[in-house]
């Protein structure tokens, strides 16, 4: 497919996407009559429930199309999928679902493509400088693909090569991205948007370069030399290249697969536990974090008794550093929660960039502190009380009772942080894993060790100022 042509048919899918929910917008506003106000609830608006059913099913349509789409163009829209099956709470529950099948669904290249690019980097055949190395790939992503294969020496090594033409394609598909995102500000002008396309055209920059990876791959091992429950690869540097990274070949059970673990001896809530550990050390330690936690990128070992596994970590395209200013309000967050503090919310809210210093800032924190008292009303705050909960519960937990001109009012109080992007993805996946381990798990306790330091180093700080 020629990248004009690639170019056209992902602009037709955003098109018929975008076009047919203005359609939908246009009858709403057309055909909708308000009700009498009440004291209580104050005006509302009833739409014809023919309408609400178009609603309903367009979601469905839409998601069939953009997945449809999707696995059409491959590529970025792959992984951008892949993002957004796991991070989309903005996106109708629809989109979702269909978007979760991208998880397991990229297609392998054949490996003749595979071994010119392999030849291309390197200057020799794969044969040159491996003992064997498999045709059929293990894992195949969005942007490349892994084969095993054998040093000459006998030691099993894993050979990730990046797709022919992929930093190409990546250009192309990043372009109707920005286009997409600014048709989404004209539904919902949430300033500093574009900082998500600058974010994904960092991020797959640096996912396409395999020699940035590999300096990470080495950072991060040596951050957590001393936590022999954390494993990383060990890179080939002799045989890895801007297009190919040779490895060591880790072995180990997939991080999600519970039952295999089970069988193993291996404790879920432990690998849960440890998961999370691992995550908060790197964002509120290291500040050098994983920004692509999703289940292919963790294996799992069995250690010398079941509380003892040792989870091997993979894949380093998108670890990213974390700006202090993030990782700072964010601390004021967690110990928002822990204290039931309102005020070190919004303190950590605003250390982060969220406020614009646009639009209604009042509507803006109170909103804030809305939603905070919502979730302080849950007494039990793991994946699997959620998953408890009545719809009705959720949709009160969730549901803002705000008209649009105020959450168009709210949106221009809002602002994207730079840097927020990758955090927030290695957060939501981060849980989001840990609580398909296992649903009894209670992250804001995972968290306590790591903030309460912080917290400590604050008030000496305070107390040595004054």
């Amino acid at each position: 497919m020629s990248l004009v042509l690639r170019l056209l048919r992902a602009l037709y899918v955003v098109a018929r996407i975008f076009s047919s929910y203005a359609l939908q917008g246009a009858l709403e506003r057309l055909l909708q009559r308000e009700l009498p106000a009440s004291d209580r609830e104050g005006p509302r608006r009833k739409l014809p429930a023919w309408l609400k059913r178009r609603s309903a099913g367009l979601h469905e349509r839409n998601a069939e199309r953009l997945l449809s789409g999707i696995l059409r163009l491959q590529g970025v829209y792959v992984k951008l999928g892949q993002v957004l099956s796991i991070m989309g709470g903005f996106l109708p529950s629809a989109f979702r679902k269909k978007l979760e099948t991208l998880q397991d669904a990229v297609p392998p290249q054949p490996f003749a493509p595979m071994q010119e690019q392999f030849v291309a980097s390197l200057g020799r055949l794969p044969s040159e400088c491996f003992a064997r190395i498999d045709a059929s790939p293990i894992a195949a992503a969005s942007l490349g693909q892994v084969h095993v294969a054998y040093l000459h020496d006998g030691r099993k090594v894993a050979v990730k090569i990046l797709y022919p033409g992929i930093r190409e394609l990546v250009r192309v598909d990043l372009e109707v991205v920005r286009w997409a995102l600014r048709l989404y500000q004209r539904f919902l002008p949430v300033g500093n948007l574009e900082v998500v396309h600058r974010s994904l055209v960092d991020l797959l920059r640096r996912e396409t370069d395999y020699v940035h990876e590999a300096q990470c791959m080495r950072r991060f091992a040596d951050n957590f030399r001393d936590k022999p429950y954390v494993v990383c690869p060990e890179v080939i540097a002799e045989l890895s290249t801007r297009e190919v990274l040779t490895m060591t070949f880790m072995e180990g059970v997939k991080v999600s697969h519970v039952a295999t673990l089970a069988q193993q001896g291996i404790s879920a809530q432990t690998v849960a536990r440890r998961l999370l550990e691992c995550f908060f050390e790197q964002l509120l330690q290291h500040r050098f974090f994983h920004a692509d936690p999703h289940p292919g990128n963790f294996l799992v070992q069995k250690g010398t008794h079941p509380e003892d596994p040792r989870l091997v970590v993979l894949d380093f395209g998108a670890v990213s550093d974390a700006r202090e200013e993030l990782v700072e309000g964010l601390v004021d967050v967690l110990i928002a929660f822990f204290g039931r503090d309102g005020q070190a919310l919004l303190r950590g809210f605003t250390r982060m960039g969220f406020a614009a210093g646009g639009g209604d800032q009042k509507l803006l924190e109170d909103t804030v502190l809305m939603y905070f008292e919502r979730l302080l009303t849950l007494r039990q705050r793991t994946p699997a009380a959620l998953m408890r909960a009545g719809t009705g519960e959720l949709r009160k937990l969730v549901d803002p009772n705000m008209e649009l001109h105020k959450l168009q009012e709210l949106a221009r109080a809002f602002t994207y942080p730079e840097g927020w992007f990758y955090i927030e993805r290695a957060i939501v996946m981060t849980f989001w894993l840990c609580g398909e381990i296992d649903p009894e798990i209670d992250m804001l306790q995972a968290a306590f060790p790591y903030v309460m330091p912080k917290l400590a180093a604050r008030q000496m700080q305070s107390e040595s100022a004054t």
